[in-house]
Formats: structure tokens, sequence, C-alpha cells
């Protein structure tokens, strides 16, 4: 799947949203890749996963032996990408805050894990997924996520996989032909920016908050 035909999946979906949104990092943004609409058409939800997967047959020189994602985000891709694998498909969910293997399901120091996310932006929830999966004795080779928004930035300490890198000047691609999406500096400029709450810009600051992913802030 070429880089066209993975933003026309987006752009088809309604994916992109633009206004003032909270991330689940507790960063604000300009720009939201509302994933639920993507996961919303199984068919489509198909098509990226498998192209998913076969770049991570491409590029994984060890191939791993179980999927684990973080939920909520992850579980459907992580499912998803785990059927094309041929893989079992395992999720970490939060306990008291943590990220936790729960509902019976194990690791153990014979598994080879690839974690699996839709969107990483900060890559922090990636981090706490990898631990909670490091502390069962099983090894994470790699992360695989359908976009990166980092723009190849984030950090989440193994081998990051993404079907999607996105950076500012590829955010016009979301955006139906004829129409450009200038948000508060030139998307030629930067990769898409995500703010602390005391850090806005005025232009960003003026624009009511919403907070549509899946986490709630305390």
């Amino acid at each position: 799947m070429t880089r066209d035909e993975v933003l026309d999946e987006f752009r088809a979906a309604g994916a992109l949203l633009e206004g003032h949104f909270i991330l689940s990092s507790g960063l604000r943004s300009a720009v939201f890749l509302q994933k639920a609409k993507v996961f919303a058409d199984p068919a489509r939800t198909e098509r990226l996963c498998r192209a998913l997967a076969d770049k991570v047959r491409a590029e994984l020189p060890e191939q791993p032996t179980v999927i684990v994602s973080p939920a909520v985000g992850g579980i459907v891709p992580g499912y998803e990408t785990a059927r094309q694998m041929g893989l079992k498909a395992l999720y970490v969910e939060r306990e008291n805050g943590e990220f936790a293997l729960r509902r019976g399901f194990e690791l153990g120091p014979d598994d080879r894990v690839l974690v699996v996310e839709d969107i990483v932006s900060t890559g922090l929830s990636s981090r706490e997924c990898i631990e909670a999966i490091q502390a069962t004795g099983a090894t994470v080779i790699a992360e695989a996520c359908l976009v990166d928004r980092s723009g190849g930035e984030a950090d989440v300490g193994v081998p990051l996989i993404a079907l999607l890198f996105v950076a500012s000047t590829m955010l016009n691609y979301f955006l139906p032909p004829g129409t450009t999406f200038e948000p508060l500096i030139a998307l030629t400029q930067y990769k898409v920016p995500a703010y602390p709450a005391d850090q806005l810009p005025p232009e960003l600051a003026a624009i009511p908050a919403i907070k549509p992913g899946s986490r709630g802030l305390a």
C-alpha cells in the first residue's frame, strides 16, 4: 500500500478533524486523527492492517510470536494485524492507573512480542505498554502502528514501524481536493504540533477545547 493509498483511506473515512483538541497525552493540537471512523469500516481496517502486517514482515529480521496492544485504541488494529499474521492478539489495560495483562492473558520468557498501536503521538502509552509486557519476562522486539504523528521523533524504546509517518507537509493529502489546512503555522514548516495546556499559541487558545479520544483528563 502506497502512502497516497493510506491517506486516501483516512480521507475517505472522514478521519481528519480540525479545531482545538486535547490528546490522550494531555497535549493540545489543532489536528486530531479520529481513527474510530477508520475502524468503523471492517473492510478498510482489514486493508490497512494487512498493509501493516506486510511491512512488519518485510522490515523485521525476527518475526513475533504474539501481538499485544494497549486498550482501548490499540485493540482493533492489534486484533486485525494479528489475524493477518496468524498470531494471537492480546491486550493490556489499565488497573489502578497502570497497564497490566488481565482476563487470563499470559506471556512468558519465550514470547517475542510485537506491540501494535493505532496512532503514536508522544509514545507515552507505548512505553507504558512495553514496560508492562517486559514485567512478564517476555521480550518486545518492535512496535508497529498505523500512523506515527510525531514525524518519526517519538521514542518508544524499541524499533517503531509505521504505515504512515505524518509530517506537516503531508496533512493536506487528508483534505478534499482543492482545499488546504492552514493552522497556526504553515504546514510546510513543522510536524503536526502539540502543546502543553499552559503554552498554547493565542490562535489555538481562542478555540474551545474538546476531548475526542477515549480517555478523559483527570
